[in-house]
């Protein structure tokens, strides 16, 4: 029996090929003879009276890719089987082998026979196999998205299941971008080059882009039409902009509700032409996308749900098509009733009363029926304390809690709160997996679950968030373990991190200040100080140990040369997270003129300065305590222009100490979600003045400014909160003052405040001058008689930011993230005219983008809406390029 595909094309064809197989199949039941060939010799088969034959040996014959002792094996025929000839055995072998799709046709033949011992050969003609696929009628970038779908491969036997799934697959894929129409044809072309082998050519026609006209909904009468289309956040209908059309209907409608003082209706009516006639997308398309529809049909009900229509349902949906080929869609809901919560009631627990349960609750008798808000208070709350945390806190890793509404009385339900208590587990093993250049004991240090310990929840987040600041692994990736083990009760717990590089390189060359400016600046974040002279541990540089150093050179063409070092131990000794810094700087600025030129004028500063912080235990352990000593040494030859007073020529002294007390409590470093850092800090010379008898009044500049002495003190404040998902408001302000001991010596000429632009310093901060930036505003202008040349700064600044940002992605390798902003600010000469309602306002956008390699790097546009006297350019529309947050 042989049976071929090939041969049979369209619908004609598919009849011809059924009316054949059943022809076949009556004449094979039918009596008759039959001749079977073996060799020259012919063997007669009676139909009507079939032989009973043993299998003496099976050959397979036409294949030239596939294993013949296999396919024997799936034609369910072996040697030693008796069969009968004719009869089903050979179909069924038939039926077996066409049903793996493999093959064009199929033959089973007697080739020999010795008594009642047969030899059967299986003859199959292969489909053929895929040299290679192209497509045609789309872009390559959007055919190269699609092979990743399809997976096809050279060698690929080419069957119809094979076509089928590549159309529906590509159609799919289209149909989930909006077009609903979108043709594939995929065409055999034979390959000459290969034997038995075929090109497919797959034409796509995308066709338009199907949109939706209009969402309609029926049978809601608790939420509106507009808040129900809000609440589908990926089916959105078109852009429409037509405000005069039916614009007469407006009018009247909206007469008819005022005459008859319908105010109310008036502002609804409003509301629904607009709808109609006024819909903007510009964050999101118009598209139907069934799986997306279906999901937030989903959330349409959970909304309703939290207001307490427990019973509401999608009853059904249609879609239908409009002549412009956009579709409508139809939305029928059953709200159903309104319920609240009556009587709450605990089982099973010991350890805690009902009312120190109910408390953590925060549900009361009478309150609408949210079982979300229920589900939310019971196993993780947040934005507070939830019941499970009472236990999880407590070591009980067991704990179940599951609510059951017991009665449904008219619009009030009874839920009973079954609690399982279990054990409590203690922590057995703690370990790391995943740091390839962090050494263990970096990251157990900030590790809060210790073996012996009874389980935390709160220690296994904070742990996490610990090891996030560190800003040596991807935030997103840390996923602590949990491994219980309820016989013992025990838990292993597994930290698993994935490393990004840390450091840093800075190379930027530029014009500014009327000159070149060049800048070479390396961070090396993860720094191992013991290794500096191990030769295998410089990969390139000595890593695993989590010190920092950071060196940084910056020229600005012949004038200007400088360069800086800096050190830190984050846990000076080993055992304790007590932080020590220690950093030099020197730079050298001049006119240029050799160094035994006469009219040379230089301005050297030399800086060194010492930290040492320490983590509190109270108020909390979120508290830091940052202590430390600086010296800045001004050394200036013919350099009056500097200040407004002296010769220019003179030594001034800075030796100051800096306390500051923080509070950080952010999720993450590159893009905190939510938590806040606030902090104060007190920064001091000695007041040399005040041991000494000399009268000021009478000295020079140069020699009353030789001992600089002030006290600054300044405030910061950052606040971030995830208003919707990955969507962070962010409020921050800042304030800073700096005072003075002697009025006779007045306020230092130094450390002085500078409001405006970007924020960067280098050049232009010779003074030890604070540059605090604020977009939307040229650099240093919001600042006192800055247009007078006075060059004095300001002695109290404040500033105010309120932000919006939203990420594009937060791989660890490329964070980008967009923001739009509105910030105010101001700078004074002195507190007489301070008015913290007195600012400079702006408001603008931007987009920040972490390269582990450079940093955080910004670029904002602002817009300063007042002027700035003296300077008609200092505000309106102003672009500003940051590194490492220099503008916030």
């Amino acid at each position: 029996m042989r049976l071929k595909r090939k041969d049979y094309k369209g619908t004609s064809a598919k009849v011809l090929f059924v009316f054949t197989f059943l022809l076949a199949s009556i004449l094979y039941v039918l009596p008759g003879h039959a001749q079977v060939q073996l060799g020259d010799e012919l063997i007669e088969l009676d139909y009507s009276n079939p032989g009973e034959y043993e299998i003496g040996g099976i050959t397979v014959s036409g294949v030239k890719y596939l294993d013949q002792s296999v396919l024997v094996m799936l034609s369910g025929l072996s040697i030693g089987d008796k069969i009968q000839v004719p009869g089903d055995d050979i179909s069924d072998a038939i039926r077996s082998l066409w049903k793996q799709g493999l093959f064009e046709s199929i033959k089973i033949s007697v080739i020999g026979r010795q008594e009642n011992v047969i030899f059967l050969n299986i003859d199959l003609q292969e489909r053929p196999r895929l040299s290679k696929f192209s497509f045609k009628g789309i872009r390559k970038a959007e055919a190269e998205s699609i092979k990743d779908d399809i997976r096809l491969t050279s060698g690929d036997v080419v069957t119809d299941n094979l076509i089928i799934n590549t159309r529906n697959i590509i159609k799919k894929h289209y149909k989930n971008k909006g077009f609903l129409d979108a043709e594939v044809k995929i065409i055999q072309v034979p390959d000459t080059s290969m034997p038995n082998a075929v090109r497919l050519v797959i034409d796509v026609d995308k066709n338009k882009k199907v949109k939706i006209y209009q969402i309609n909904v029926y049978g809601n009468e608790q939420i509106s039409d507009a808040k129900i289309k809000s609440a589908f956040k990926n089916t959105k209908e078109k852009s429409l902009f037509r405000p005069l059309s039916d614009i007469e209907t407006l009018v009247w409608d909206m007469s008819l509700a005022a005459v008859q003082i319908q105010f109310t209706d008036v502002f609804k009516i409003m509301g629904q032409y607009a709808s109609d006639h006024l819909r903007l997308r510009i964050f999101k398309s118009s598209k139907y996308i069934e799986d997306d529809f279906e999901e937030d049909k989903a959330t349409l009900i959970d909304r309703y749900n939290k207001l307490g229509y427990r019973d509401a349902q999608v009853v059904k949906d249609s879609i239908y098509r409009n002549t412009d080929n956009t579709i409508n869609l139809d939305v029928y809901i059953d709200e159903g009733d309104k319920y609240y919560f009556r009587n709450i009631t605990w089982v099973g627990n010991t350890k805690y009363t009902d009312e120190q349960l109910g408390r953590i609750l925060k549900i009361e008798k009478g309150d609408i029926y949210n079982r979300e808000l229920l589900q939310t208070n019971l196993s993780f709350n947040p934005n507070g304390t939830d019941v499970s945390s009472l236990y999880l806190d407590d070591g009980y890793l067991f704990f179940t809690a599951t609510p059951v509404e017991v009665q449904v009385e008219n619009d009030s339900i009874d839920i009973e709160i079954r609690i399982r208590e279990g054990k409590q587990a203690r922590i057995n093993r703690v370990t790391v997996s995943g740091n390839t250049r962090t050494n263990d004991h970096v990251i157990m240090r900030e590790v809060r679950t210790r073996p012996g310990q009874l389980f935390s929840r709160t220690d296994l987040i904070r742990t996490q968030r610990e090891l996030a600041q560190l800003r040596y692994f991807d935030p997103e990736s840390i996923n602590p373990g949990v491994n219980p083990d309820p016989e013992s009760s025990t838990v292993d717990i597994e930290y698993q991190v994935e490393e990004t590089s840390s450091d840093q390189i800075e190379l930027s060359g530029g014009w500014g200040y009327g000159r070149v400016i060049g800048t070479l600046g390396l961070s090396f974040n993860n720094f191992s100080l013991k290794n500096i002279f191990n030769k295998k541990a410089w990969r390139p540089v000595p890593v695993g140990d989590g010190q920092k150093l950071t060196l940084r050179m910056q020229t600005y063409g012949i004038g200007y040369f400088s360069y800086s070092f800096s050190f830190t131990e984050p846990w000076l000794g080993g055992r304790k997270p007590n932080n020590f810094s220690v950093s030099y700087y020197h730079s050298l600025f001049s006119n240029g003129r050799p160094r035994g030129d006469t009219n040379r004028s230089e301005f050297k500063i030399d800086g060194l300065s010492f930290g040492l912080g320490k983590r509190l235990e109270w108020p909390d352990d979120f508290f830091l305590l940052q202590q430390g000593i600086s010296l800045q040494m001004y050394r200036l030859k013919n350099y009056g222009q500097i200040f407004s007073f002296g010769s220019g020529t003179g030594t001034f002294n800075n030796f100051n100490y800096k306390v500051t007390l923080g509070r950080n409590s952010l999720s993450q470093y590159i893009y905190p979600r939510y938590g806040s850092e606030v902090s104060v800090s007190l920064e001091l010379t000695p007041p040399y003045s005040l041991f000494s008898d000399k009268d000021y009044s009478k000295m020079s500049e140069t020699e009353k400014y030789k001992w600089i002495e002030y006290h600054k003190w300044k405030f910061k404040a950052n606040w971030y909160t995830e208003i919707a998902p990955k969507l962070v408001l962010s409020a921050r302000t800042q304030f800073g003052f700096l005072g003075l001991y002697n009025r006779e010596i007045g306020i230092t000429p130094f450390e002085r405040f500078y409001l405006g632009g970007d924020g960067l310093s280098g050049y232009n901060n010779l003074d030890g001058r604070e540059i605090i930036g604020m977009r939307g505003y040229a650099n240093e202008s919001i600042t006192p008689n800055y247009y007078l040349n006075q060059n004095l700064g300001g002695t109290i600044y404040g500033k105010y930011t309120l932000e919006l940002r939203y990420p594009f992605s937060l791989n660890p390798n490329a964070t980008i993230y967009a923001t739009t902003f509105l910030e105010a600010g101001n700078a004074w000469i002195d507190f007489d005219q301070f008015d913290p309602f007195d600012v400079r306002r702006t408001a603008g956008f931007g987009l920040r983008v972490f390269l582990p390699m450079f940093g955080l790097l910004g670029i904002d546009y602002g817009y300063g809406f007042d002027e700035i006297p003296g300077l008609p350019d200092a505000n309106g529309g102003q672009w500003h390029f940051s590194i490492n947050q220099s503008i916030e």
